[in-house]
């Protein structure tokens, strides 16, 4: 049985969009599917990792098109780097970024890679008519690759599963794009259409199969996860008392409440002040640092880019405590981050902000990970610090995680396994 994955994202890139589908498809032989990539040759990755080839299987097929991307000229038009993820929006926008990003909401739809549907649907037409493939998957965001599956889908009657890592008109920062009425209701509609016409749909969170499941003919949920590990378990923990966040926090993902909390912590307990250390590791939006990190003075803040994978995950494990933060937006209960799963693997305490009744919090308790506090939920999160940090300083501070096997890689593979055997044989 073979399947064809048409994804943007592939090795050498890096950050969380690659992630999920280099590890389905390389687990997807155990359970005898052959995977087949079809990705672009020419991709404006913004962070790229080469170590993560090393997860392509042995002699897969990946096939290639050419794409064109307009976020290389409209970089053109800005004096600063266009930003390469719209969760990164300017809150102080000069006149020639709110033009650029107004072309982009408004005449790039789904997105800017909506050039690359027409060869894209033509080169695998003539690839699907020479070789037998039982599926194909899209996966999104991009949600261009979406409607690459959706004409592929009229116009050959294959099998389409269509993978949602993240919403689409749902995403956290849509209601903050200058979008007009027209390109609202267009972005809409191709949505719409996917969820109609796809044979399956897949997303990442229990609500957001909820709030879709009238919409679609029919929908899975299969989370992210973790895989195996090839770090040393004998890493030894950081001797002060760290938290640790790994990932993008933009000015959606800042957790207030945690930094007031941390302060009033410090200014009360001079030796929590001298032991806390806070590491944030990824891209990190300059008005945390400003209004956050050095108001409040903290003594010991590292502030680390995007590292690869592994390194990232020696972070985890070397950490006291580890932080999530979940987007403060409309969505927010639907937010499942994909390092959540990470985070358990490393068997540290975690700390959650956002919602206490979403998805991320049920998954935290049912696993015995971490707690989840709200936004405003100041006194419960003051009391988890302060519990946490008696403990770290006896010398004892540590999970007990259970039910996580779960969300192995391998394990979620074999869910998707079950969903491509039985549409192909139906």
């Amino acid at each position: 049985m073979k399947v064809l994955i048409i994804t943007y994202y592939w090795p050498p890139a890096g950050g969380a969009g690659v992630q999920r589908w280099l590890k389905f498809t390389k687990y997807l032989r155990d359970f005898d599917i052959e995977p087949v990539i079809f990705t672009a040759e020419n991709a404006n990755y913004p962070i790229t990792d080469p170590s993560l080839e090393k997860d392509i299987p042995n002699d897969v097929e990946v096939i290639k098109c050419p794409i064109f991307e307009p976020n290389n000229l409209l970089a053109r038009f800005k004096k600063g780097k266009v930003q390469k993820s719209a969760g990164f929006l300017d809150e102080n926008p000069s006149f020639l970024s709110k033009v650029v990003v107004y072309i982009r909401a408004n005449y790039f739809i789904p997105d800017a890679r909506m050039f690359w549907i027409k060869p894209s649907v033509k080169k695998l037409k003539k690839y699907l008519s020479e070789n037998s493939i039982d599926a194909i998957i899209t996966t999104g965001p991009p949600h261009s690759l979406h409607m690459i599956g959706y004409h592929l889908k009229k116009q050959l009657k294959i099998n389409w599963i269509a993978d949602f890592r993240d919403p689409w008109t749902g995403i956290d920062y849509f209601h903050l794009l200058p979008l007009s009425k027209y390109a609202k209701n267009k972005h809409f509609r191709l949505e719409d259409k996917v969820f109609k016409n796809a044979d399956k749909v897949i997303m990442v969170s229990k609500s957001s199969k909820d709030k879709y499941t009238n919409q679609a003919k029919s929908i899975e949920v299969i989370t992210n996860g973790y895989d195996t590990d090839e770090i040393k378990s004998n890493l030894v923990l950081d001797t002060k008392f760290s938290i640790s966040h790994i990932g993008s926090m933009n000015s959606a993902r800042n957790p207030k409440l945690l930094w007031k909390v941390l302060s009033e912590l410090s200014e009360y307990n001079n030796e929590f002040a001298n032991d806390l250390q806070i590491r944030l590791i990824g891209k990190l939006d300059e008005k945390i640092i400003k209004e956050e990190l050095e108001r409040y003075n903290f003594k010991d803040v590292q502030q680390i880019d995007y590292i690869p994978h592994q390194e990232a995950k020696k972070y985890q494990k070397q950490s006291q405590v580890l932080l999530l933060v979940v987007n403060d937006t409309p969505n927010a209960k639907e937010i499942v981050t994909g390092k959540v799963f990470e985070y358990m693997q490393a068997k540290r305490p975690i700390i959650a902000i956002g919602p206490e009744d979403g998805d991320l919090a049920a998954i935290l308790n049912e696993t015995n990970s971490g707690n989840t506090f709200d936004y405003k939920n100041e006194k419960d999160l003051k009391e988890e610090i302060e519990n946490l940090y008696k403990k770290y300083k006896l010398g004892n501070l540590n999970t007990v995680a259970s039910n996580v096997e779960k969300y192995h890689r391998r394990e979620l593979t074999k869910n998707l396994s079950i969903i491509i055997k039985e549409l192909a044989k139906n």
